[in-house]
């Protein structure tokens, strides 16, 4: 008999709670995260609360999830105190997906809703940008933030500028302050639209925003095992996702959020604290530095897994000695403690429940590189006034990546239109020294000029010239008796 697909009268749910949050994003990651959080939270304190999912982008999963009726089944596992843990649950606190790019309306009305407190995002590093060309008469606008100042300022007309109405805003994007620089985008397209002072008020002194780091691997929909997934369920899931068991999410904040966002009564690892810049540091550039790192130079391997590529010798060595040896050589703290952590995120990357595929993390990897990578290289090159090898070697890997194709094979690309199309015209050059050298100096990518970076051009063009020439593995060999 075929199983019927997930609905609430199947999942024999009854009632949904009303909206007190809207999230921007409806990818893997914050199902398996926030989903899950505020799920904790209705249980345990009867917090009460649903969620409006907005789609951020004209391609979504908005239908998708409305035609389950925002249900989907959580896949947990992983290792705790050496004991194998395999667990799932119904995460059933979304209240409807919406698509503001086939109904604007619907978006707006969720600015009405009486009881909404949260707004919740997670849009990539990429996402919170401010696009100089959004206006308020676009439908939608095509930025997060801009979306998001239209919202709010209808709700700001809508409740008369009420205080009480004002919304706590908790961005999740892997950027350093990225509450305040949401804030400081949402305020530009203000001035831009010549907004009324009143909401400029209500928005500076009545909403709160709230820096986050947020720490979980969710590989996602597990298609290549979706058949054992469904078996252990009584419903057919379109949705299932996978993640690990370790969760941490830290939120800037003080006693009223607290109070606010009652998570000390359930037994998730969420911290609201003053200050969240040392675990930030710590998680950004360990486990996500290591994620981008790895990726170009394990794809160019052959590697397809994170798993794979911690457990095969060479490129298992390749990410260790990056880790322990470069970015740990320039993190504030004690080397114990960041020794301690990172051999936790090894362990992580080794979950043998999941499988991690790297061309799944390869989204926006300019970006992410950006942020995650770039600042542990240019602080170890300062600090020992020599380039980390590794890092180094990341970095050739990362542009070589971008040409798109190797050893006859297409590479998953996955970023922006422009940055694609510019390093296609990059590669047309078919020169290492040129392509070192545009990419090194292209502001738009890297907020600077690389060039200028002692050594660094002419590392980068040998190790494009050891790959092409002998391979990744040989490559690396040769590259590190220079650098």
């Amino acid at each position: 008999m075929e199983k019927k697909i997930l609905h609430r009268d199947t999942a024999q749910l009854k009632t949904t709670p009303p909206i007190k949050i809207v999230q921007f994003g409806e990818g893997n990651f914050l199902r398996a995260f926030v989903e899950y959080a505020f799920q904790k939270l209705n249980e345990k304190a009867n917090f009460n609360a649903g969620i409006a999912v907005v789609q951020p982008i004209d391609r979504g999963m908005a239908k998708i999830l409305n035609d389950q009726d925002g249900l989907y089944t959580l896949f947990l596992k992983g290792i705790q105190k050496g004991k194998e843990i395999q667990k799932h649950e119904l995460i059933t606190n979304i209240v409807k997906g919406v698509d503001p790019y086939s109904n604007f309306n619907d978006y707006l009305e969720l600015a009405k809703e009486d009881e909404l407190q949260l707004i919740i995002s997670n849009t990539t590093e990429a996402g919170i940008d401010y696009v100089k060309s959004d206006s308020m008469e676009m439908q939608p606008p095509s930025s997060f933030p801009a979306k998001l100042t239209v919202l709010l300022y209808k709700r700001f007309t809508h409740f008369k500028g009420a205080s009480d109405k004002a919304l706590t805003i908790i961005p999740c994007e892997l950027i350093n302050n990225n509450s305040e620089k949401l804030k400081e985008i949402i305020l530009q397209y203000a001035a831009d639209w010549k907004l009324s002072g009143d909401f400029t008020n209500w928005i500076s002194n009545h909403c709160s925003f709230h820096s986050t780091l947020v720490d979980r691997i969710v590989p996602g929909y597990p298609k290549d095992e979706i058949e054992a997934y469904n078996a252990q369920l009584d419903y057919k899931d379109n949705l299932i996702v996978a993640a690990e068991l370790f969760l941490l999410w830290v939120i800037e904040g003080d006693e009223k959020l607290k109070k606010k966002l009652p998570f000390h009564k359930t037994d998730l690892d969420v911290k609201i604290v003053k200050d969240m810049q040392p675990y930030r540091t710590r998680k950004v550039r360990i486990l996500n530095g290591a994620h981008t790192s790895m990726v170009p130079l394990a794809l160019l391997y052959g590697n397809e897994t994170v798993k794979e590529t911690i457990d095969n010798p060479f490129t298992g060595s390749f990410v260790n000695k990056a880790i322990f040896n470069e970015i740990n050589d320039v993190l504030p703290m004690e080397k114990s403690e960041l020794d301690s952590f990172a051999e936790e995120v090894l362990d992580r990357f080794r979950n043998p429940f999941i499988k991690h595929k790297l061309a799944d993390i390869a989204l926006n990897s300019i970006s992410k590189f950006k942020v995650r990578v770039l600042p542990s290289l240019l602080e170890f090159e300062e600090k020992n006034n020599s380039l980390p090898t590794n890092l180094t070697f990341a970095f050739a890997c990362l542009i070589l990546f971008y040409k798109g194709s190797w050893n006859g094979k297409r590479l998953p690309i996955n970023d922006s239109e422009e940055i694609v199309k510019a390093f296609h015209k990059i590669w047309e050059q078919n020169d290492n020294i040129a392509v070192a050298n545009a990419v090194l100096s292209n502001k738009t990518f890297w907020d600077q000029d690389l060039t200028k970076v002692k050594d660094l051009e002419n590392a980068i063009t040998l190790a494009l010239n050891e790959i092409e020439k002998n391979g990744i593995e040989k490559a690396l060999a040769n590259f590190s008796k220079t650098y």
